[in-house]
């Protein structure tokens, strides 16, 4: 999908939440946040009385992190091997990645370690995109195709974020599926000002503008982005994510 690469801030509140309702995240919970960035999610899980451990391989995403949440532990690794578990505090009762598996090389190693790092009977639960066609998101890919490489038909598997495909990549993990919803974030933006300054910062925005110039992308993007203009003057775009909850062997 041909997006900016983040959307407003507070975007994924609303996943958040779903998530740790998802897993019945608790006091004392232990839970392993893959791929934790900067912490908003083990932010949230902590509140909520989670025992965090934090893992990425970006140091500075960690520092923002560690700060975030003073008594979490964030470590430095790399999701495809987690090596010694114990290393990690763990064995954890929830392993999440959120928004990871599309980024990897490798979702199936990453939720094989995922499974490695649970307790038996433990939960790893995941979030992805929805389908193209189920995020307005991709309007803005759309107004910007003119000044982008032309894409190329799909070929092969179908991505993660269809459903079908993300449960076989679970199952293959040797990880039962107990359920995949749908959860709704809106991206919500003030004004022109906020929704350009994103898109033009983010990398499909900086090719199309070396190819065509500020003036015509924001044009381009005002324009396609007039159906989904508020009373208020801003925008919202809806966009549905998956969330799986999957359990590990006893």
């Amino acid at each position: 999908m041909r997006t900016a690469d983040e959307g407003p801030a507070g975007w994924a509140r609303p996943l958040h939440a779903a998530v740790l309702d998802a897993v019945d995240v608790t006091d004392g919970t232990a839970l392993l946040d893959l791929g934790c960035g900067t912490g908003e999610f083990a932010r949230a899980a902590a509140d909520r009385g989670a025992r965090v451990t934090g893992l990425d391989l970006d140091p500075a995403a960690l520092a923002v992190a560690a700060a975030a949440v003073p008594k979490g532990r964030f470590v430095s690794g790399d999701v495809h091997d987690l090596g010694a578990i114990a290393a990690l505090g763990g064995p954890f009762g929830v392993v999440s990645a959120l928004q990871l598996l599309t980024h990897v090389t490798n979702p199936l190693t990453v939720l094989r370690e995922a499974r490695r790092a649970a307790v038996p009977g433990g939960t790893v639960v995941a979030t992805v995109w929805g389908r193209e066609e189920e995020c307005d998101v991709r309007v803005f890919g759309e107004a910007l195709a003119p000044w982008l490489p032309p894409r190329r038909p799909p070929s092969g598997p179908p991505p993660l974020t269809h459903p079908g495909r993300l449960r076989r990549v679970v199952w293959l993990a040797g990880l039962a599926v107990a359920g995949i919803d749908e959860v709704r974030c809106p991206f919500t933006y003030p004004d022109d000002r906020a929704v350009l300054g994103t898109l033009l910062a983010s990398g499909i925005g900086r090719a199309a503008v070396a190819r065509a110039g500020p003036a015509a992308v924001r044009r381009a993007v005002r324009d396609r982005l007039d159906p989904y203009r508020t009373t208020e003057g801003g925008y919202r775009l809806d966009n549905v994510f998956r969330l799986l909850v999957a359990r590990c062997p006893d």
